[in-house]
């Protein structure tokens, strides 16, 4: 009992670490994802073209990679950034890259007629955005949206690539201390009940939506 007491204070001081990164990713890569979404949409080709190159590239390469590069390439061109900004960094512009695919789709299931009305009732573009065609597309999007925040919940455990002790670092140290496969348990289980919560609560805010 005292020993898995001992092992539960350091995995849940790296939970705190799973935590932050998945938070600020959120914060950080759905509204650049949204913001990226409505240029492509809006403005010039040329620019709709930067954005697609961009989504392609973070797509198409895997997360762990990207980290590497950011963290140990980027010096060589005189951006130096350290473990914990790398990181989130490239979780952030990572998740962007796919959410902008998943708000261009929404956006592109809206009819056009929809913004045709918004121009002849004289509505501006602002508020026609934030009153009439936001609240449609979160109804489209949202559970795309949900399944990519589940699939943030793991991908923070990547990492520890970087030296940054999270929660799955952390339970792998504990294992190898212990020569015990308890603390990968306690890992499992951490993650479970993370999980559930967070589906919880998405399923919480798509009835909400919904209604």
């Amino acid at each position: 009992m005292m020993e898995s007491l001992t092992m539960l204070e350091p995995l849940l001081e790296g939970f705190k670490t799973t935590i932050l990164f998945f938070i600020l990713t959120l914060v950080g890569s759905i509204p650049l994802g949204l913001i990226l979404a409505l240029i492509e949409q809006k403005l010039p080709k040329w620019l709709g073209s930067i954005i697609r190159v961009y989504v392609y590239l973070f797509r198409g390469t895997p997360l762990l990679l990207q980290m590497m590069f950011v963290f140990f390439g980027l010096p060589f061109v005189g951006i130096v950034l350290g473990r914990f900004e790398s990181a989130l960094f490239t979780l952030i512009i990572n998740y962007a890259a796919y959410f902008v695919e998943i708000f261009r789709g929404g956006l592109n299931a809206i009819p056009n007629a929809q913004y045709e009305a918004l121009k002849v009732l004289s509505i501006d573009r602002f508020t026609g955005l934030r009153k009439v065609i936001l609240p449609q597309l979160w109804k489209i999007v949202m559970p795309s949206v949900g399944n990519e925040v589940i699939s943030l919940i793991k991908d923070t455990s990547l990492i520890y690539i970087l030296g940054l002790d999270e929660l799955l670092k952390t339970g792998r140290t504990l294992a190898n201390q212990s020569a015990s496969l308890l603390p990968f348990v306690y890992v499992g289980v951490i993650y479970l009940v993370f999980t559930g919560i967070t589906t919880f609560i998405l399923n919480k805010i798509e009835q909400k939506i919904e209604d």
